[in-house]
Formats: structure tokens, sequence, C-alpha cells
């Protein structure tokens, strides 16, 4: 899949702009440094961000993921009236571990400066779209999202963008330290004419 084409949008809201999904580019180290300033992001990620040399390598990251066809993050940007957005407003990835998998995982982030106006279950949504569409031949036909149980802003997202709540988790450290939430998102059946 040629990265650099790919480009999702997010309608608007009322009191919110519309969303520009695109992978991350090394111009993106900088604002990465100051969004991991954030407590609240650092307690709720397992990203390593402390300095523009970090930042470039979680980029670095990000993009060989895309070429291996195993992760597929995108910056998430809030869209001003004539354009291309500004400094990342947040992050969503599609994980796919396994290609020709039936699930894949998702994941998101919110920057401090972008909560509250509905960017997370916007971008959430519309990686899901596309995940579903993206790979429709041989994709996943279940998306999950897992949190940690107190942090009941994910919960709210994660309904808000369609996942439901499937199962509580037991803890399973490092990556999941404390019990967690699954939510889950499955592909619609073609209507048949």
């Amino acid at each position: 899949m040629d990265m650099a084409a790919v480009r999702l949008e997010a309608a608007g809201t009322a009191t919110a702009p519309a969303l520009l999904l695109r992978p991350w580019t090394p111009a993106d180290a900088p604002a990465l440094v100051e969004t991991y300033r954030d407590a609240v992001l650092r307690r709720w990620t397992s990203g390593a961000v402390h300095d523009e040399e970090s930042a470039a390598a979680w980029v670095r990251a990000q993009r060989r993921g895309w070429e291996a066809g195993e992760r597929f993050a995108f910056a998430v940007l809030e869209a001003p009236q004539g354009g291309a957005g500004g400094r990342p407003a947040g992050h969503v990835v599609l994980k796919r571990p396994v290609a020709a998998a039936p699930t894949a995982e998702v994941g998101y982030w919110t920057a401090a400066h972008a909560r509250g106006r509905g960017v997370a279950p916007r971008a959430l949504g519309a990686l899901a779209d596309w995940a579903f569409t993206a790979f429709a031949a041989d994709g996943p036909t279940r998306l999950e999202l897992v949190h940690q149980e107190d942090n009941t802003a994910s919960c709210r997202v994660a309904q808000k963008a369609g996942f439901v709540f499937t199962a509580l988790l037991p803890a399973a450290p490092p990556a999941h330290p404390r019990d967690g939430h699954l939510h889950t998102a499955v592909r619609e059946a073609p209507q048949e004419i």
C-alpha cells in the first residue's frame, strides 16, 4: 500500500473542525515532543518520546510499520478552513500483526490541546471505516480496542466510535498492567441484491 497516497477524513461538527488523517512524517517530530510533555498522555501510553531524537525514532517506527504492512499509524490533524491541518491533534493506529487475520487491534491518543472536541471518536470511526474497506478482501472483520479499566475517557471514546464493550480482561503485564476493557467493532456483511 502506498503510504503517501493514504489520506482519511472525518467530518466536522457544529463545534469542531473536520479531521485529516495522514501517515506520520519526520516533520512531525517537534510536535510529538511537545505532545508527550503531557502527563495525562504519558499515563495511558507506552510510547517513549522524550526529545527530538526519540520522536524521530518513533516516527521511523511508524513508517516501518507501514512498509511491513503490520501497523498503519496516522497523525490526526484538525483541518483549518482552507487546508492541510496544523500540528497533530492525535494519533490512531491499526495493528495487523498477522496478515489475513480476522481480527486487528486499534489504538489512539489525543493531544491535550485537542481534548473535548470529539477528535478521538471521529478519528477512530474514520480508521475503522478505512480498515474494513481497504482490507475488505483479506482483512479484519473485527476490530478490537483495549484500554485499562480505570480509563473512563477511553471507554467513552470507544462507545462514541461505535466499539461495543465486549469483555473485562485480566491484567497482562507489561503491556496491560491493570485489568482492562475490550471493545469491538465488526464489519457489516455486504447487502445481497
